[in-house]
């Protein structure tokens, strides 16, 4: 719980006058967590907002214009409360926690804080899992309400972590039996030559990000009995012809190096009470020149299917370093200043 004190304006500025709003956290530690190391929690809520903050113990003032303070006195409070969850905090959550505020205030100006809050996922493992901005809200509230889900964008907004999570939740609840996990084999335009090994050795390096978020979501041990059982299955795309998926999770991921048959035959696996999730960024295909991705085709002829969720993630929603934001904004300006004489 917080207390602050009143917005105090100043004469001198009335169109867009100062305010300053302090607060007082009642514990200390928890207080501590929510500024961050060195305070970088605070430092990136002053830029994001354009305010002043200046902390001293368990108390915080922040200074600048009323409507940026105000803000940034939801957002330390909305961090406080999940420090005192027992909830950890990361820089990326307070990115989330600025946006979602901004979204409460917006839809439910005179609402309590968890009115529109954004949707979230639970497992065993890594806890509650919030998503940190409105894309990603819509990414979990897709897969939780269709059984088949496109997710397309960037690298670094949280596709297929996201995804990865949400099969691991299901499983845990026993919505699913199995956990389908699998991805094109196909070379990121590199020639990698004859790869030594038995099959799994072969295909392991194509599904390292998987087992990166699997191994996020579940215990090692359980990870391993999970995929020697037969429970988890991690496979190259190739794997899932002839089959009818039934009580499974089944997750495509890398869907933008699919062919136009790949991409048929694993949207016709699906099987009785089963859920899928496609995910894929468009923009970074590696299928040969003048090969049709089967990701854009598939989201083309299936955008008229009300069963079927689709959720387009930009350049903003990048949840990694800000500087991996800067850098797919980059490449997509000039990507798009490429497009223009061709148009022409």
């Amino acid at each position: 719980m917080t207390t602050f004190n009143d917005v105090r304006l100043r004469p001198e500025e009335p169109a867009e006058p100062d305010a300053e709003i302090t607060l007082a956290f009642e514990n200390n530690k928890y207080a501590s967590l929510v500024f961050g190391h060195y305070d970088q929690n605070l430092a990136k809520i002053e830029r994001k907002l354009r305010i002043a903050s200046f902390a001293n113990g368990n108390h915080v003032t922040l200074k600048g214009k009323a409507e940026a303070c105000e803000h940034g006195r939801r957002v330390l409070e909305a961090l406080y409360e999940r420090i005192a969850k027992g909830q950890t905090i990361a820089l990326g959550d307070v990115d989330g926690a600025i946006e979602e505020t901004a979204r409460q205030r917006n839809l439910f100006p005179d609402a309590e804080p968890a009115r529109g809050a954004f949707e979230q996922l639970i497992t065993r493992k890594r806890g509650l899992v919030r998503a940190r901005n409105a894309a990603q809200d819509q990414y979990l509230r897709a897969m939780k309400r269709y059984e088949l889900v496109f997710g397309e964008g960037p690298a670094g907004t949280g596709k297929t972590w996201l995804a990865v999570g949400h099969a691991v939740q299901l499983m845990e609840q026993g919505a699913v039996e199995r956990l389908i996990l699998s991805r094109p084999a196909v070379e990121a335009g590199e020639r990698l030559g004859f790869l030594p090994g038995d099959m799994r050795e072969k295909v392991d390096p194509y599904l390292r990000p998987i087992y990166d978020a699997l191994h996020d979501f579940m215990d090692s041990r359980m990870v391993e009995r999970g995929m020697q059982t037969g429970i988890i299955e991690v496979a190259p795309l190739a794997f899932m012809r002839g089959r009818t998926l039934a009580r499974a999770c089944i997750l495509l991921d890398e869907a933008q190096n699919a062919t136009s048959m790949q991409m048929k035959m694993f949207l016709t696996r699906l099987g009785e009470g089963s859920r899928m999730i496609v995910t894929g960024d468009p923009s970074q295909t590696d299928l040969p020149p003048g090969q049709v991705s089967g990701l854009s085709e598939a989201i083309s002829l299936l955008s008229e299917i009300d069963s079927v969720g689709r959720v387009r993630f930009s350049e903003g929603d990048v949840v990694r370093h800000d500087l991996v934001r800067q850098i797919v904004g980059a490449y997509d300006r000039a990507a798009r200043a490429r497009m223009k004489p061709r148009e022409a």
